[in-house]
């Protein structure tokens, strides 16, 4: 028997065989799914990336073929030629889109390439433990869910480039090996050997080259591109992952906007045949924070912030009045109609708001005849109805308060609310809600640093009468041109107008405490650039991972990636990162400590 495909051609992919093609000879490549021997017939299923084909070994139509077959085994290689007929009555599988057809192998069977005895079902994957998993990816991959994420993958990379392209945008490579920047999240570091001592940095993001390239006239540019962040990771991060970056000359927020649904709009329907509505609802973060906590709240469902210190301004409850004479705040989400929720249940959710910070989680059963909480005997008549008017509550519902600072309240209570809305039954929901939120503010202050850090990066674009007015006084108060976009509670997008000012440039970073001598040292080469008639623009960054995610319903980025790092960035299949020789080093300037 030959062990080749010489001489043997594929006519069909497994999945795309039709009744249109009965009684033709039909030549497959595939691993074998599975094996069943019925009364001397072997009946394989037959898979590759398209799909599956039931092929069948019946000795009296070759008793050759047959012979070899009994020695298929799970996931065996395999090209086998024969002629398709129909299912018999009774045998069609429904559930399979070759399921009212099967590949007699009636002319020649060939054994590729064998294999030993997986190290996990495929069909039981799911329940295999996710080092194991990654440890065998090239196995992992072989399964139909993981197949059809990459291929999703594929085919929205596609769009988004075919997008781009018919609206004149122009892709442009930019490098990998530059220069570091320390000011966002860690730099992964290379080691020059031919500059001793020096170190190229992978790029978290190619910001400063595409300003570069408006500078330079490109005035439409956009990239697939990898960028790298040496940050802790979770389920939507990896220290690699691809952006969709984009960049424009002549641009305002409303043009990167309009031209960024459109491609979303694109993609969502050429590759889900999902139709965007647009224009894409806006909210600006104050609004956000206010309502729902964060600056990329899910709105598939109710379940708001209300607040609800204004009540308690002249309370006589300790707890409450502290809070508020600290400038701190006082909110409540109502969680409508489940005051049934036990003490157990709320402890749970006590728990919960503890992880971010907060000191206790307050609530109130609200019955037809009364009020039920612990703390409900430290409030006056008129501070419990004006609660129960501002929260909109019915008998039935359940008031949680979070009193603590801005922060303290914001983390806590907006993770309250997806828990809740699990609990309600509103999660998991599979529409697709899109929103841009807008005007964030220019800066945050880091308790770390004792200083104001830029929220998105230092070459945003103030507003300028923001500028004139605070840059003397509260940082905080000054908004940004910047604008975010979220995908079900999740930011897959972020941009901004840029800075195409020198002057201006140095006044930001000067209002970051990075001085004149530090700024040229980091980022001269852009402040340089910035005098040779840079033209306004903007840009956008898409997260592809994030978004390949959300499309296809995973839980976790690594299920949209090939080969992707563990939470702890470490590759199981490679064993990267690894050590190198004490030769390497050597080269490289570089001693190790232990």
């Amino acid at each position: 028997m030959k062990t080749d495909i010489d001489g043997l051609t594929r006519t069909d992919y497994c999945g795309n065989i039709t009744k249109e093609q009965l009684n033709k000879e039909v030549t497959v490549y595939g691993w074998v799914n599975s094996w069943r021997d019925h009364g001397g017939v072997i009946f394989i299923d037959l898979r590759d990336r398209t799909g599956i084909i039931q092929i069948v070994f019946d000795p009296s139509d070759n008793k050759e073929t047959h012979n070899y077959a009994q020695s298929l085994r799970s996931e065996y290689c395999v090209a086998a030629r024969g002629h398709l007929r129909s299912r018999p009555e009774g045998t069609i599988n429904p559930n399979l889109a070759t399921g009212e057809v099967e590949l007699l192998v009636d002319c020649e069977l060939r054994i590729l390439s064998e294999s030993k005895t997986p190290p996990f079902p495929l069909s039981e994957a799911d329940n295999v433990g996710e080092d194991r998993r990654l440890k065998y990816r090239y196995m992992d991959l072989r399964r139909e869910k993981l197949q059809k994420n990459l291929i999703i993958r594929h085919k929205t990379v596609k769009a988004v480039r075919d997008f781009y392209d018919k609206n004149g945008f122009i892709e442009v490579e930019t490098p990998v090996l530059t220069k570091s920047t320390p000011e966002g999240a860690r730099d992964y570091l290379v080691p020059s050997r031919v500059n001793k001592e020096k170190f190229y940095a992978l790029p978290q993001s190619p910001q400063l080259f595409k300003q570069l390239l408006m500078i330079a006239g490109f005035d439409r540019y956009f990239q697939v591109v990898k960028c790298f962040r040496d940050e802790d990771l979770r389920a939507d991060r990896q220290p690699e992952f691809t952006q969709i970056d984009v960049e424009s000359s002549f641009v305002n927020e409303e043009d990167v906007i309009s031209v960024s649904e459109k491609m979303l709009q694109y993609v969502f329907r050429n590759v889900l045949n999902f139709d965007i509505p647009l224009p894409i609802p806006r909210m600006t973060h104050k609004e956000a924070m206010d309502r729902f906590g964060t600056d990329k709240p899910d709105i598939r469902f109710p379940l708001e912030l209300v607040d609800v210190g204004e009540i308690f301004k002249k309370t006589g409850f300790g707890v409450f009045k502290n809070v508020l004479e600290k400038g701190g705040q006082i909110k409540l989400i109502n969680a409508e109609a489940m005051g049934d929720m036990t003490r157990r249940q709320i402890d749970r959710l006590t728990a919960l708001t503890a992880c971010y910070g907060a000191k206790g989680l307050a609530w109130i059963k609200v019955k037809a005849d009364l009020l039920q909480s612990p703390i409900i005997k430290f409030f006056s008549d008129n501070e419990k109805k004006e609660l129960l008017k501002k929260a909109e509550a019915r008998p039935g519902d359940l008031l949680f308060f979070v009193a603590d600072t801005k922060k303290v309240v914001a983390d806590s209570l907006s993770h309250l609310r997806l828990e809740l809305a699990k609990i309600k039954g509103y999660l998991p929901n599979k529409n697709f809600s899109f929103l841009w939120v807008t005007d964030f503010p220019l800066f945050e202050w880091s308790d770390t640093e004792e200083r104001f850090l830029s929220m998105h990066h230092p070459f945003t674009a103030p507003f300028a009468a923001d500028l004139e007015k605070y840059k003397n006084g509260d940082l905080s108060k000054i908004r940004s041109r910047a604008y975010d976009i979220t995908l079900n509670g999740n930011e897959i997008g972020g941009g901004s107008i840029r800075i195409n000012r020198s002057d201006l440039q140095l006044e930001m970073l000067n209002l970051l405490r990075i001085d004149e001598k530090e700024a040229r040292q980091k980022f001269g080469f852009l402040l340089d650039a910035l005098n040779y008639g840079a033209p306004p623009h903007g840009g956008i960054a898409f997260g592809l991972d994030r978004i390949i995610m959300l499309m296809v319903g995973a839980d976790s980025i690594r299920d949209v990636i090939a080969f992707p790092k563990t939470q702890r960035a470490y590759c199981p299949l490679t064993d990267a990162p690894s050590s190198v020789t004490a030769k390497q080093l050597r080269e490289l300037h570089i001693r190790t400590i232990v």
